[in-house]
């Protein structure tokens, strides 16, 4: 009985570590999707304000691109939080 008992527990024990595995994956995926789509609502944006006003071009553009990178900071900070999940 206490031989079944210790095999049951260490087949959880690797399917809750596989199952950490698809979720820390799934959770890094969401996080780029997120970024993706975030970053194409700012270009977009972007280029439909310098087409109203061209000479707003360069102000538009450091700002799109300071948005930007702060969009990617977020999301390479979401990916190593679901690296450190896997690996620590």
């Amino acid at each position: 009985m206490l031989d079944l008992f210790v095999l049951l527990q260490a087949s959880t024990a690797e399917a809750a570590a596989s199952y950490m595995k698809m979720g820390a994956a799934l959770a890094a995926a969401i996080a780029v999707i997120g970024a993706a789509w975030g970053i194409g609502k700012i270009g977009r944006a972007a280029l439909e304000s310098i087409a109203r006003q061209p000479e707003a071009a360069n102000d538009l553009r450091s700002s799109m691109i300071v948005a930007s990178a702060l969009i990617e900071g977020a999301t390479f900070f979401a990916i190593v939080v679901c690296l450190l999940v896997l690996f620590v």
